[in-house]
């Protein structure tokens, strides 16, 4: 049997991408893969303190990630899942590096397990990734409310959405990365907008043919 087709959802921090996984599997029929983060027993104390709890967070979203890739690939039905493993090396691992927030002794054993662990891994057969400028992702942040993003400042979402470009620009000949701005697009208003979204879906994953469920 090959493969089943899994598309992965990837952006910043509340720029929508869990909305948007549930909507693609909700009208797919695909089945759906979530962030841990209720659950997470690190973001709290991350965001409280960065540099003391920024290693212990990262393994533990790769080591999450790793068997969510794993179960996807292997089911008999397409899959959604809501961010990568690539973005926990390339955006949030690398950016906590940069800003004196992950050692060096760190970052390098980070990305020597990152390299091990994805090399038994099939790549997603399509990555949209969300785009939104800072001013958006704060007033959308602000929206949900939880009290551990409180202290999430502009300037690190600001040096995400930099790592993002830099990702996005470098990975283009590896991943099958497709843009989708969002700035001025409401997914539970603009029924066009998720209907582009879903025709890339199926159109980058060979479904051209596949009905939306009703």
């Amino acid at each position: 049997m090959s493969r089943q087709p899994f598309v992965a959802v990837a952006g910043n921090i509340a720029v929508g991408k869990t909305t948007l996984t549930k909507i693609i599997a909700n009208r797919l029929g695909w089945r759906s893969f979530f962030e841990s983060v209720d659950d997470n027993p690190y973001l709290s104390d991350f965001y409280g303190n960065m540099k003391r709890w920024s290693f212990h967070l990262q393994i533990y979203f790769l080591s999450k990630r790793f068997m969510t890739q794993r179960e996807m690939a292997s089911g008999d039905t397409p899959a959604v899942q809501d961010r990568t493993i690539y973005e926990d090396v390339e955006i949030f691992a690398r950016s906590l590096h940069e800003m004196g927030n992950m050692s060096k002794r760190d970052w390098c054993s980070y990305k020597d397990l990152f390299a091990e662990m994805t090399s038994y891994l099939s790549k997603p057969s399509l990555i949209l990734y969300l785009k939104a400028s800072t001013d958006t992702l704060i007033t959308r942040l602000k929206s949900r409310g939880r009290d551990y993003e409180k202290t999430v400042s502009p300037e690190y979402l600001h040096r995400l959405n930099m790592a993002y470009s830099r990702w996005v620009a470098s990975a283009g000949d590896q991943l099958n990365i497709v843009p989708i701005e969002t700035d001025g697009f409401n997914v539970f208003e603009d029924e066009e907008g998720v209907e582009e979204i879903l025709a890339t879906v199926r159109r980058e994953c060979g479904l051209e043919q596949a009905k939306t469920v009703s």
